[in-house]
C-alpha cells in the first residue's frame, strides 16, 4: 500500500475530461461523441446521457496454462524456493531474501479483487500490464517478474504468469515458516491489460464507478485510493490519523469479500515479513549514489522506511505482539511520508531499534474488534496460522470462482468463499420425459398457476415466464469471477429470491412444482429451470437449442448481488454484456427474448406490450424499437428500469431504458439493425447465446 500522489491525481482528472466528453446531452445532430460514427436517430431522447465507455470483450486469444504439456508444480515450487536467496546485482535483495518481495508481488496482483463485479484478481496476470503496472502502489514490482522470468521461460505456456506470480507468494511464505492451506493452480494469462481498465484511473472507470475525490472512493471500487490495492497507509487523505483509517480499511477489505477477523490476520501476517522502502525523499532511482544508487539500501518505493519487525525473514507474531508493546508515535521518516516509532526508546531492545509502523497498522488498536483480534494474535501464534493460511488462500483464490476450476496436487477442500455445491446425482433423469412434462404446463389452468397468471387472453401461456425464470437464474453469472448462474438455483433462497427484478419468480417455480416432484432424484431445480425456459423458447420459434444437464441446488443463497450502481441504461447494458462473458451480438440478442407483459405488471409497470405477440420469439422486437419514437411516461419498475412508450400509432407498446440501450449505443444499434432486417440470422445468434450463457457456470 502506497500514499496517492498528484501523478495520479493527474491521470484521474485526464480520464474525467474524456468521459465528461462522452456524456454531453444530445441535440438535434446526435451524441457528438458519436457524431463521426453517423449515429443519428430520433430515438435518441433529449439530454440522454450516452458513454464513449470502450465495449470489449474476451474473444482474444489466452495462453492457456496446463494444456499445452503435463506441469511438475513440485519441480516449479523448488525452483522457486531456490531463486528466494539468489540475490542478484540489478535489485538485491533484503536481508538476502526475496520472498517478502515476492509475497507483495502476489498480493498486489490478487488484491485488485473486488466483489461489487468480480473485477480484479490475479488471474489473467494484468499486473504485466497497464494500468496496474504503472499503478504507485505496484512500484518496483516490474523487477520482482523480472526475478521469475528464468522460471517462466523454463516452463514455457504450461506455466501461466499468473500461476507462476500466484505461487512464488505461497512458496515465499511457507520458505519463511509461514502456513499454507493449499494451492489453487489453472490461471489464464490475458494478453493485455484490458479487462483492468475498469479498475482505473480510465474512462471505463469513470463511467462505471466515478470517484469524485480519489482518496474517497467507495463501492463499486474496490479501493478507497484509485492505483492503491485497498487504503492510503499514511492515512485517510494521507492524514496520519488512525482512528480515521478505520472505516476505510474495514470498507475497503470488505469490498474485496474479507471480514474483520481476514482483514487483520492478513494486515499483520502479511507485515509479518519485509519492511517499506523510503530511503531518501528524492524518489524513485534518486537515493545515493555509485553502483547501488537507487537500490538495495537506497531503495525508494512507497516513501516509508523500516521493518515491521526484528525478524522480517521469518513466520512470527511478532507484529501483533510490538503494537501492543509500545506507545507509537509519528515521525516524518527519511521518504518524507508520515509513519510511527515506539515512543518507549529506553525500554526498546537494540535488534528491535529499526521497526516502523504505518498510520493503517496502528490503526488496528483504534477499532474494539481489530484491537481484539491483535491481543488474540499477540497470545496466540497457532490461532493466527490457522487465520492468515485460510485468508491468504481466499486473497489469492478469490477470483477463480468454484473449486473445481482449481489445478494442480495442493488443492484443499472446497472453502466457504468458493461457494460449495452438493455432488450431482449419480443417475439424472430422463429429461426427454421432463420436457414433455414442462410442455403440458405451457398452457395451463391448473390449481397451481392460480397463484401467478400467465399470459394470453385467458392467462394460460406460462412460456414467457418460464423463459424470464431461466434467464433470471443464469443471468447472474460472472466471467469475471466465474460465480454465479443458475447452477445451485440460488433463485429460490434468499436473498436473490427477494431481490425486486425477481418478484414473481418464486410463484412461477410453484407452477413447476409437480413436473419436480415426479423426477425426486434425478432432477435438481436448477436444470428443471434451464429445461422449462428452453423448451418454451423451441415452443415459441426458436432454433433447437442444447441442452445439458446435471446441475444441482444449493443449500444456501449466497451469490453475487445486483449491480445497481450504474449511472444510466447504455453504461449498464455494456457492463452488463462484460461481466457475464458475452460478445455484443450475443447481448443484443438475447434481449430480444420472450417477455411476460403480466411479469411487467408485477415489476410495476403495468400490463404492456414488447410485441404484437408475447409467445413468439421473433426479430419484431428489433424492427419496433427501431421505427418508433419512445417517450418516457415517468414509471419506474421495483428494480430502477424507466418506461418508455412509443408515439403515435405505437403507443400501446412500452419498452424499457435497458432495450432503448440497444439502440442508443451504436455498436447494439448496428447488430439490432442486422437482426430486424434477418430473422434467420437473429435466430441463430439467439440460439448460440442462450446456450453460452445457460451453460457458462457448468464448470
Amino acid at each position: 500500500m502506497i500514499a496517492n500522489t498528484k501523478k495520479m491525481l493527474v491521470a484521474v482528472a485526464a480520464v474525467a475530461v474524456l468521459v465528461s466528453n462522452a456524456f454531453q446531452p444530445v441535440d438535434a445532430v446526435g451524441c457528438p461523441m458519436l457524431a463521426r460514427r453517423d449515429v443519428r436517430s430520433s430515438a435518441l431522447p433529449p439530454n440522454h446521457p450516452t458513454s464513449d465507455y470502450t465495449f470489449h470483450t474476451r474473444d482474444e486469444p489466452l495462453a492457456d496454462a496446463l494444456t499445452k504439456k503435463p506441469l511438475d508444480w513440485a519441480a516449479v515450487e523448488a525452483d522457486i524456493e531456490k531463486a528466494l536467496t539468489d540475490s542478484k546485482s540489478f535489485w538485491p535483495a533484503d536481508f538476502g531474501n526475496y520472498g517478502p518481495f515476492l509475497i507483495r508481488l502476489a498480493w498486489h496482483c490478487a488484491g485488485s479483487y473486488r466483489t461489487s463485479d468480480g473485477r480484479g484478481g490475479c488471474d489473467g496476470g494484468r499486473i504485466r500490464f497497464n494500468p496496474e503496472l504503472e499503478w504507485e502502489d505496484n512500484a518496483n514490482l516490474d523487477k520482482a517478474r523480472q526475478l521469475l522470468e528464468p522460471i517462466k521461460k523454463k516452463y514455457g505456456s504450461s506455466l501461466s504468469w499468473s500461476d507462476l506470480i500466484t505461487l512464488s507468494g505461497d512458496v515465499a511464505i511457507t520458505s519463511m515458516g509461514g502456513p499454507s492451506i493449499g494451492f489453487c493452480g489453472g490461471r489464464k494469462d490475458d494478453v493485455d491489460g484490458t479487462d483492468s481498465l475498469v479498475l482505473g484511473p480510465s474512462a471505463e472507470q469513470i463511467a462505471i464507478a466515478p470517484c469524485p475525490v480519489n482518496g474517497n472512493c467507495s463501492s463499486p471500487l474496490g479501493p478507497t485510493t484509485i492505483g492503491l490495492i485497498y487504503v492510503n497507509p499514511e492515512g485517510p487523505m494521507g492524514v496520519p490519523d488512525p482512528s480515521g483509517s478505520v472505516p476505510d480499511i474495514r470498507s475497503s477489505f470488505g469490498r474485496m469479500g474479507m471480514n474483520d477477523r481476514e482483514t487483520v490476520a492478513l494486515i499483520g501476517g502479511g507485515h509479518s515479513f519485509g519492511k517499506t522502502h523510503g530511503a531518501c525523499p528524492a524518489g524513485a532511482g534518486q537515493c545515493g549514489s555509485g553502483p547501488d544508487k537507487g537500490k538495495g539500501p537506497n531503495t525508494f518505493t512507497s516513501g516509508f522506511e523500516g521493518p515491521w519487525t526484528s525478524r522480517p525473514t521469518e513466520w512470527t507474531n511478532e507484529y501483533f505482539v510490538n503494537l501492543l508493546a509500545y506507545n507509537w508515535t509519528k515521525f516524518t521518516g527519511p521518504g518524507g511520508k508520515n509513519q510511527w516509532k515506539p515512543a518507549d526508546t529506553d525500554v526498546l531492545p537494540p535488534s528491535k531499534s529499526a521497526i516502523r509502523m504505518l498510520t493503517a497498522d496502528v490503526a488496528l488498536l483504534y477499532d474494539p474488534s481489530y484491537r481484539a483480534l491483535v491481543k488474540e494474535y499477540a497470545r496466540d501464534l497457532p490461532s493466527l496460522e490457522r487465520d492468515f493460511g485460510a485468508a491468504w488462500y481466499k486473497l489469492v483464490s478469490r477470483d477463480m470462482g468454484p473449486v473445481s476450476r482449481c489445478r494442480g496436487p495442493r488443492v484443499p477442500p472446497p472453502q466457504p468463499f468458493q461457494n460449495p455445491l452438493p455432488a450431482p446425482p449419480t443417475k439424472l433423469a430422463d429429461f426427454r420425459a421432463v420436457r414433455k412434462d414442462v410442455e403440458q404446463y405451457l398452457t395451463t389452468k391448473s390449481s397451481l398457476s392460480e397463484q401467478i397468471p400467465g399470459d394470453g387472453p385467458n392467462g394460460r401461456n406460462y412460456g414467457a415466464l418460464f423463459v424470464e425464470l431461466a434467464w433470471r437464474c443464469a443471468s447472474t453469472f460472472r466471467a469475471t469471477d466465474f460465480f454465479g448462474g443458475c447452477n445451485g438455483a440460488r433463485i429460490r433462497l434468499n436473498p436473490e429470491k427477494n431481490w425486486p427484478e425477481n418478484t414473481g419468480m418464486d410463484k412461477v417455480l410453484h407452477v413447476l412444482s409437480k413436473v419436480k416432484s415426479k423426477y425426486p432424484a434425478g432432477l435438481s431445480w436448477a436444470d428443471l429451470i434451464v429445461l422449462a425456459g428452453e423448451t418454451a423458447l423451441e415452443k415459441a420459434g426458436s432454433n433447437r437449442l442444447s441442452f445439458v444437464g446435471g446441475r444441482v441446488d444449493a443449500k444456501d443463497g449466497s451469490n453475487p448481488e445486483p449491480r445497481t450502481y450504474y449511472l444510466n441504461a447504455s453504461v449498464a447494458a455494456r457492463d452488463s454484456a462484460k461481466v457475464m462473458g458475452l460478445t455484443a451480438t450475443q447481448y443484443v440478442a438475447l434481449s430480444a427474448r420472450l417477455r411476460s407483459p403480466s411479469q411487467q405488471a408485477r415489476l410495476g409497470l403495468g400490463d404492456k406490450t414488447y410485441t404484437s405477440d408475447a409467445s413468439r420469439l421473433s426479430s419484431e422486437y428489433f424492427q419496433i424499437l427501431l421505427k418508433n419514437k419512445w417517450i418516457p411516461t415517468g414509471v419506474e419498475s421495483k428494480s430502477g428500469a424507466k418506461q418508455y412508450k412509443a408515439s403515435g400509432k405505437g403507443g400501446d407498446l412500452f419498452v424499457t431504458d435497458a432495450d432503448l440501450a440497444l439502440i442508443w449505443d451504436p455498436e447494439f444499434r448496428k447488430i439490432a439493425q442486422s437482426f430486424a432486417k434477418d430473422q434467420r440470422k437473429f435466430k441463430a445468434a439467439f440460439a448460440d447465446a442462450w446456450s453460452t450463457l445457460m451453460k457458462a457456470d457448468l464448470f
